[in-house]
């Protein structure tokens, strides 16, 4: 499971290709993903924006960014986790993304990139 931690925070992905949604004669290779977000540090934190960078095999980017994720923009006090899942399509069977979540101190206000760590999306049949 790919893991990063910035400034005590600790971010794991969990992914999976989606084989019943995706249609691979279209080029439309669907992969879901769960998030793990757990707040190791000693502070309290707002997660105020996402912005990942998906990548296909021919090098071609989709970048995504938007306020919060799935509608929200959590509060991850110190010791607590926020859990969430997602899905997204590529144009090819094999794929990469990774990026990083704008997250706003609570005490002072500042904001720091939290790394969201890269991963590989491949389809399994690729594989054999």
């Amino acid at each position: 499971m790919p893991e990063a931690i910035t400034q005590g925070v600790r971010i794991h992905v969990l992914h999976q290709y989606q084989e019943p949604i995706s249609d691979p004669l279209e080029g439309e290779f669907v992969f879901s993903y769960r998030v793990r977000i757990e707040n190791g540090s000693r502070e309290d934190y707002r997660l105020i924006s996402r912005h990942w960078t998906i990548t296909d095999s021919t090098g071609r980017r989709q970048r995504i960014n938007g306020d919060g994720v799935r509608g929200i923009q959590p509060r991850i006090a110190t010791g607590d986790t926020h859990e969430y899942a997602s899905w997204c399509r590529v144009g090819t069977e094999m794929g990469k993304m990774g990026g990083y979540y704008l997250m706003e101190r609570e005490r002072d206000g500042d904001r720091i990139r939290i790394w969201i760590p890269e991963f590989q999306l491949v389809a399994p049949m690729v594989l054999n």
